[in-house]
């Protein structure tokens, strides 16, 4: 049954208040974005924006958050993630730049200085790698990848991958096709270790 009242409004409010920031984040920055401008485009006071959200850093992330939300296991509400998932999450990327431009312009900026920011970013890359990890030696295990291929460097490779075409399918979106090229390195690195089994 879904829900209904006040705390659906308050659902509905915080879903509007994130689709307007994602769209100023992704414009101007996040040094840039304007919480009262963001407030404003959201039919809200800047008081009211920080009854849904404490801080401009809690929008921030919660913008980001979003993002990985939607590749999570929506039965168990778990943050899983997988080869598949990654290429898969590439994928529907391509229908949002703004989300991808955000992303790519913040992780780049969370390294000058010790912050917020970096906090998550260091955070969320060490997940990453960790359940693409975790998927690879299960393949491994499965005998449908190399035992004699490091895991952590294939998951590191991945995610340095996705990164790195993001920014070139941002800067040529006509030339570069992301979940194909990403699917061509999966491809190499399996096909590479199938053919170099570690000895018995």
């Amino acid at each position: 049954m879904a829900e209904r009242g006040p705390y659906a409004k308050g659902v509905a409010k915080r879903e509007e208040i994130l689709t307007v920031a994602l769209e100023h984040f992704a414009r101007r920055g996040y040094d840039r974005a304007s919480v009262r401008e963001i407030a404003r485009e959201s039919g809200l006071s800047q008081a009211g924006l920080l009854h849904h959200f404490s801080s401009k850093q809690e929008l921030f992330l919660e913008v980001i958050r979003r993002r990985d939300d939607r590749d999570g296991d929506p039965v168990n509400h778990r943050h899983l993630h997988s080869v598949d998932h990654l290429i898969a999450a590439v994928e529907h990327n391509v229908d949002e730049p703004g989300l991808v431009r955000l992303f790519v312009t913040m992780s780049a900026e969370s390294v000058d200085e010790p912050s917020v920011a970096r906090s998550f970013f260091e955070s969320r890359y060490e997940w990453l790698r960790g359940e693409l990890r975790a998927d690879i030696r299960a393949r491994q295990d499965a005998g449908e990848v190399s035992a004699s291929l490091d895991a952590d460097d294939l998951a590191s490779l991945m995610v340095a991958a996705a990164d790195g075409l993001q920014l070139q399918w941002l800067l040529q979106p006509e030339k570069v096709d992301m979940p194909r090229r990403l699917k061509t390195l999966w491809s190499l690195m399996t096909q590479s270790g199938s053919s170099t089994q570690s000895p018995e």
